[in-house]
């Protein structure tokens, strides 16, 4: 494709109407009409009905899947481009057979472990119930526990465990972590001390995943782990859900294995209006901190995900050289 052909240009899941402000397409003006999709689809034939004339499309995250079958019903695709250089939601290995290009951009994983800690503040402090008192007409109900001197398990000591780590020590806490592949000198670096997988679970105070998702992954936190902690600590997965088993993590929460959780991200999404997670009347539902995915969701980062993007497809539109995703997964 040459910027001679004039393209079509989806940008998908702009929730928040903020695509078009946070970067300058006005480079794109000569050689694309781009539409702006603000709401999720509600399956996978409104996708490709709505996509079947675009040339290029610019995905935010994982919000909308492209497995084989939707990419094969979008003949006129060329250039799929998403936000962030992981996209588990695509599949790239039928993207190349297609000839579909995949590539993607920067991100800043400080946004996340910003969203982290505010999660891990909101349980311990619990803000949302003492917020929900006072508008009520109440006061002080409830004693809150304390990070100085608590323990800190990192599941994933990675960029972003790493970041999330440091403010543990900051607070004073003692940081230990765990990933499969994990050694005493990663860990050393990396802020924390590395213990097995049954130990951190039994001796954290608080519980933060930072894995990626991948098949070895999916799942590794279950009933087994879940029961290890103690009835008085916190789990917080702002990474993907289904590195926890949802079925254990409903039994955790309802029959009070554990004293709370906080909650970036989930197995459907946006969660249906029927879900468990939004039912007030649910036996857990006063231990659950929720967010709605919204870890990289910052200005910055999105003047990085779409500045990117409109590099990206101008260079794509160029013949010049753009940040290309290889490999079967995007994880």
């Amino acid at each position: 494709m040459t910027s001679a052909a004039r393209v079509r240009l989806a940008i998908l899941d702009d929730y928040q109407g903020a695509a078009l402000d946070a970067a300058d397409w006005s480079a794109l003006d000569a050689d694309a009409d781009v539409v702006v999709f603000d709401e999720p689809f509600p399956d996978a034939e409104a996708l490709v009905e709505a996509l079947g004339g675009f040339d290029i499309v610019v995905a935010m995250r994982e919000r909308t899947a492209f497995p084989r079958d939707v990419l094969s019903a979008l003949p006129a695709l060329r250039l799929l481009v998403t936000t962030g250089m992981r996209n588990a939601a695509i599949d790239l290995r039928a993207a190349h057979e297609l000839g579909i290009t995949v590539c993607g951009t920067r991100g800043n994983a400080s946004p996340t472990a910003e969203l982290t800690w505010a999660l891990i503040l909101g349980l311990v402090r619990d803000v949302a119930s003492d917020d929900a008192a006072v508008q009520a007409g109440g006061w002080q109900r409830r004693v809150a526990g304390d990070l100085d001197g608590a323990t800190l398990g990192i599941v994933g000591l990675g960029r972003l465990g790493e970041r999330v780590a440091s403010v543990g020590r900051a607070f004073g806490m003692s940081v230990i972590a765990w990933s499969p592949n994990l050694t005493p000198e990663r860990a050393e670096r990396g802020g924390a001390v590395a213990v097995e997988k049954a130990e951190l679970f039994r001796r954290a105070d608080i519980v933060s995943v930072h894995l990626v998702l991948a098949d070895r992954t999916r799942g590794i936190i279950g009933a087994e782990e879940l029961r290890r902690m103690r009835p008085d600590a916190f789990l917080v997965n702002t990474s993907r859900a289904p590195i926890i088993d949802q079925a254990a993590l409903r039994r955790a929460i309802d029959e009070r294995w554990i004293a709370g959780v906080g909650l970036d991200v989930y197995d459907v999404e946006p969660l249906p209006h029927d879900h468990w997670l939004r039912r007030p009347d649910a036996p857990g539902a006063a231990r659950v901190l929720r967010s709605p995915h919204m870890g990289y969701v910052t200005r910055d980062n999105y003047r990085v995900f779409y500045g990117d993007a409109v590099e990206d497809i101008s260079a794509f539109l160029a013949g010049a050289p753009i940040r290309q995703l290889t490999g079967e997964r995007g994880v």
